[in-house]
């Protein structure tokens, strides 16, 4: 198998987390075209990068969600890319992978915004791009929900995680009016977002089931099938189980072995499986 169908096969079995960061490394090596070589930077026009004039955001509406998948550079990705997939593991430990794209998104449109509206009352002129406010929605959402959970650093022993997340908003607070003022807005209005969005999830509202709609919408719209005869199906009510009405979904016992495996694949590579995963991991791909 050569390295295109290793490619192919971890992107069809690797689940959400991972085809994120594969977008998000495509999306990086194709905006080579605007790489500027003689100034070392990228010149992202305004229809992909989000700008903080609110005229040019309403003419090109779709920048508050493509600027999340584009990086000013190679560290600016590579570091981005190693947060994210720590904090897509934590995440995913409890929570199901349409809420994790759920929450991707709603928290890049909503650190859009805010980076908007904060550099428009602060009478500034920029742009932003890159992944970290959805990254910190995931970070802090994690920790609402399990803020005692133990976590393994190299070098330090054992933290919990909410250590290592108040941390990481200190340092972005401190840093706040000293350089990349966008950046680390982004990154407090992700943060804030995460943490809205385990709130409301704990009352029982997901937010991620507008993103499932809105994605459900568009592919029956571009993808419409035959109708079917209409059957009738009739439920009896009273068995229904009280659990179907839980708050929070947690993941089936299918998904569960899904990211045993991949978590197997990241540690000892593919080829440690045995043919029984393997078999397991193809069918699961269809």
């Amino acid at each position: 198998m050569n390295i295109i169908e290793d490619i192919k096969l971890q992107y069809r079995t690797g689940g959400i987390s991972n085809k994120v960061i594969y977008w998000n490394v495509a999306v990086f090596l194709l905006s080579f075209v605007f790489y500027d070589f003689k100034s070392g930077f990228f010149n992202f026009p305004d229809w992909l990068a989000i700008s903080s004039q609110p005229n040019i955001v309403l003419h090109y509406p779709w920048t508050i969600l493509t600027y999340a998948f584009f990086h000013q550079g190679f560290l600016h990705l590579f570091f981005n890319m190693m947060v994210l997939n720590f904090t897509s593991r934590l995440f995913l430990t409890f929570f199901t992978q349409k809420q994790y794209l759920g929450l991707y998104i709603l928290s890049a449109i909503f650190s859009g915004v805010v980076f908007v509206l904060s550099f428009y009352f602060l009478d500034k002129v920029s742009f932003m791009v890159g992944a970290s406010g959805a990254i910190m929605a995931l970070l802090v959402a994690t920790t609402t929900y399990q803020p005692l959970m133990n976590i393994r650093l190299l070098l330090i022993g054992n933290v919990k995680l909410w250590h290592i997340t108040a941390v990481i908003l200190l340092l972005d607070l401190m840093q706040i009016q000293l350089d990349n003022t966008g950046g680390h807005i982004a990154h407090l209005s992700g943060a804030f977002f995460g943490f809205i969005y385990i709130k409301l999830l704990q009352g029982g509202t997901d937010l991620s089931k507008i993103v499932s709609r809105v994605i459900e919408f568009f592919y029956n719209l571009f993808n419409k099938k035959k109708t079917t005869p209409f059957k009738k199906v009739h439920v009896n009510k009273s068995k229904v189980s009280k659990s179907a009405s839980s708050r929070i979904v947690i993941k089936d016992k299918t998904q569960q072995q899904i990211d045993e495996i991949l978590d197997k694949i990241s540690q000892s590579g593919y080829d440690s499986l045995t043919k029984e995963e393997k078999e397991f991991l193809f069918k699961a791909g269809k």
